[in-house]
Formats: structure tokens, C-alpha cells, sequence
């Protein structure tokens, strides 16, 4: 049975999405994972750990700053410290946090924009201990995701045992909920929009930044939260993948192909497509046709029990497509978990699943990334599929057409398989017929 896409509103006369039940089975899964550790607590400044926690947001402007931070004590309920007037907002409007109780106003160093001598790290210390104090947790280790040395120290100095706690988070978050699973899927639906935008727009003498801006608008008008980054590169800029947009003019004959990555109420995509613009060479086919048996002998092995050992050993060798090992081909042939981040578990790649694989779960919602530099030493092909674990394989919730290579921005004819312009076509249609590409 297809995964149900329903729209994003909330309606009286469809069950869709449960916002209350999402927060529920998230936090649920966190403690559960955290009673099954050797942690007292765990401590997160990371903001997809703290909204899985807590189901806070306060925008995608303080994401990359640290400036946030919450605390699941176990046994106990969490506790969100945050910035200004969102702990007030999260006070008056998020009855999940019990008020002032568990939402609380604190600041961390803003990346050591304080001045160190202002106690801001001691302080943060200070409020974690005293609620671990408060649950005679402060003797157990606490495990913390992502944090600045100065907070690290502060609250070693507080005599608190600190260690490695992203396993935890990571671990919770391996396997979706039904409501998350929607949200994924939903997420993807937005970007199959923007992918048939692109596809109109994409011609020659448009600018990769142009292809940026037209798939952020879609999304942004759909109501994303986050436009994370839009992948586009095209022309000779394709092998090797450069990683990172560019105002490169799109000429007739180049490939491009784009990776977008964006926000749904949390739950993001990375979703690749690959193009021909204008016409495509036999070596561009080429190479998306191997590009694509990669993926799909990839997805035909994808059901519960297998193992990310098993998806990888399809995969060429590093050496095969032009690089000296794994490290150095690293993500290119890859897989990874989507959620409230892009990169999370499982992990897929010849660098490290051979020797650490990890079994396939049904509800493991993951994305399997191919390339494939073509045989003219410039373009390559580049196809990403997003798949959810289903009972007795997968489904595929990706749905812009990658079966085949798409020729994009053709204003050209065929008149008995020559390829003429369109004014010289013309002539021949008004007296022998022909067929548009």
C-alpha cells in the first residue's frame, strides 16, 4: 500500500497528521533510549535533538550559533533554556513545557561572542547542575551532543562526569514515527513541486544561482521552513562535483543536476535530479544509465533484516570512478537516515559499512545517493532516492521521474531523426509532418 501524501492543514474530516501524538512518541522514544544507557541525563545545545526533545523552535536564523540548550534528566521531564522572549513564547504557547517550569530563560556564550570573563558558561553550568541535583542525577554521567569548550569546562568545574551523548539522540531518532513518516513524505511532495518548476525553467543562458532562487521561491510560496541548500551544478562543473552552486552560465549540451534540502516542520530532504540541457551526448546517457543501475540494484535490496553492508556492496569501488580510495570518493556513492537533520542513521558507504555494518529497520526513512562521471571527462550523472523501510522492502518517496534522463529547455525538432532548429523544422512540418521533443 503507497505511503497516504495528505495535505499540510488540519481537517475535522480526515485523520492526518498528529501533532500532540508526534511530540508524545518522540519524547518517549528519547527516554526509552536514555533508560537503556549508562547516562543520568542528556544535555543538548544540537537544535533537531532539542526540538525532538522538547518540540521547540525558535527559527532558522540561530541554528548554526548554539545559543540554546535542554536537559532530559532520567525518570524526569525535559527542561528547555532559551533565547530572550522565545522562553516566554514557549511559556504562554507550548502547554506541553508546563509553564515556566520546564521553560526557562538562559543564554550559552553565543559561540564565545561574551566576554570570557562574563560567567556565561559557569552560569549554564550552574542551571544544569542544580536540576540534576534536583533528581540525584549529578553523579551520573551526562551526555551532551555538540557543545563549546568553555561550557565543557564549566560543567566539569561543577563536578559533573560529561561524555559523548549523541548516540543517544541518534539512536531515538533511527526509527520514524507514522507522523514523522508523513511529514517526510510531505516534504518530499514540496520538492517534486519545485523539481517540475526547475525542469520548465531550466534552458540555456540561465544562471545556477537562477535554479537556486526558482526552487527556493516554490518552496517558500509551499510553506517550507527552511530552504537548507539547493545543490545546482551544471556544464564541465559536474565531474568533479563541486558541492556548491555557482552564477556559471547553463549552456546547450551541459548536464546539471541538484540536490535540494529543505525544511518541513522540521523533517528535511535531500533529493538529487539530473538533467541534460538542450540535448544530451551518448556519454551523458551513458553514464546516467549506470548511474541509475546502481540505484535501483541498491533499492531492490533494501528490506528489513538486510544490512548496510549489503546495499554498499552493489556500489562501485572508489577506484572505478576515478578517485585513489574511500575518503577521497566519500558521499558519492552514499546513503544516509532523513529526519530532523539530514545526515542521521543508518550510515551507508564503502568507507565504513563493510566493517560496521548496521541492520535495516521497517521505519528507517533513509536516503541512497549514486554518481557517475561519463566517459567525456566532464559531465556525470547524479540520482538520490529517499526510500521508507516497509515491512517486505521499501517505498519510494521520490517522486520526480529519474527512470530516464530528461532533456530540459529543448526548443529544437526532429524531422526523420535529424535534429534541425526550429524555424528549419517548420518548413518540413508544414509539408511532411515531424514530431516534437
Amino acid at each position: 500500500m503507497a505511503i497516504r501524501t495528505f495535505g499540510p492543514n488540519a481537517v475535522d474530516w480526515e485523520e492526518r497528521v498528529d501533532l500532540d501524538r508526534l511530540r508524545r512518541a518522540r519524547l518517549d522514544r528519547l527516554r526509552a533510549t536514555l533508560d537503556a544507557s549508562d547516562l543520568g541525563a542528556v544535555l543538548s545545545f544540537d537544535f533537531s535533538n532539542i526540538r525532538y526533545m522538547t518540540s521547540t523552535h525558535i527559527g532558522t536564523w540561530a541554528m548554526d550559533k548554539l545559543i540554546r540548550f535542554a536537559l532530559l534528566p532520567r525518570g524526569g521531564e525535559p527542561v528547555v533554556w532559551d533565547f530572550g522572549s522565545a522562553a516566554k513564547h514557549h511559556q504562554l504557547y507550548n502547554p506541553w513545557l508546563d509553564g515556566e517550569q520546564r521553560a526557562r530563560a538562559g543564554i550559552s556564550t553565543l559561540r564565545g561572542a561574551f566576554h570570557p570573563d562574563a560567567g556565561i558558561a559557569a552560569d549554564v553550568a550552574t542551571k544544569v547542575a542544580t536540576v540534576l541535583r534536583e533528581h540525584d542525577l549529578h553523579r551520573e554521567p551526562l551526555g551532551i551532543d555538540v557543545a563549546e569548550m568553555p561550557v565543557l569546562e564549566a560543567l566539569r568545574a561543577e563536578g559533573l562526569d560529561v561524555v559523548d551523548g549523541q548516540q543517544v539522540f541518534l539512536e531515538a531518532r533511527r526509527i520514524k514515527t507514522p507522523d514523522e513518516i508523513t511529514l517526510l513524505t510531505q516534504a518530499c511532495s514540496m520538492v517534486d513541486a519545485a523539481y517540475e518548476e526547475l525542469y520548465t525553467f531550466l534552458r540555456p543562458g540561465v544562471k545556477e544561482n537562477e535554479c537556486v532562487g526558482v526552487v527556493s521561491k516554490v518552496l517558500y510560496d509551499l510553506g517550507s521552513e527552511f530552504v537548507e541548500g539547493v545543490n545546482a551544478i551544471s556544464g564541465e562543473r559536474c565531474s568533479p562535483h563541486p558541492h556548491v552552486y555557482s552564477d556559471r552560465l547553463v549552456r546547450p549540451g551541459d548536464p546539471a543536476f541538484f540536490d535540494i534540502l529543505h525544511s518541513h516542520l522540521g523533517y528535511r530532504t535531500c533529493y538529487y535530479r539530473t538533467f541534460a540541457v538542450g540535448s544530451a551526448s551518448r556519454a551523458q546517457r551513458d553514464a546516467y544509465v549506470r548511474c541509475r543501475e546502481y540505484m535501483d540494484r541498491s533499492i531492490e535490496l533494501v528490506k528489513p533484516g538486510a544490512t548496510t553492508a549489503d546495499i554498499v556492496s552493489v556500489w562501485p569501488r572508489a577506484e572505478e570512478f576515478g578517485f585513489p580510495d574511500e575518503t577521497a570518493a566519500f558521499a558519492l556513492q552514499y546513503g544516509h537516515g532523513v529526519g530532523l537533520s539530514i545526515w542521521e542513521k543508518p550510515i551507508f558507504s564503502r568507507l565504513v559499512s563493510f566493517d560496521h555494518p548496521e541492520t535495516i529497520e521497517e521505519g528507517m526513512v533513509f536516503a541512497l545517493e549514486t554518481y557517475w562521471p561519463a566517459a567525456d571527462g566532464w559531465s556525470a550523472a547524479r540520482i538520490e532516492e529517499e526510500v521508507v523501510v516497509t515491512a517486505d522492502g521499501c517505498e519510494v518517496i521520490t517522486k520526480f521521474p529519474a527512470e530516464e534522463l530528461l532533456v530540459a529547455g529543448r526548443k529544437y525538432w526532429t524531422v526523420g531523426g535529424e535534429l534541425d532548429t526550429a524555424r528549419e523544422a517548420q518548413s518540413h512540418l508544414n509539408t511532411r509532418g515531424g514530431e516534437r521533443r
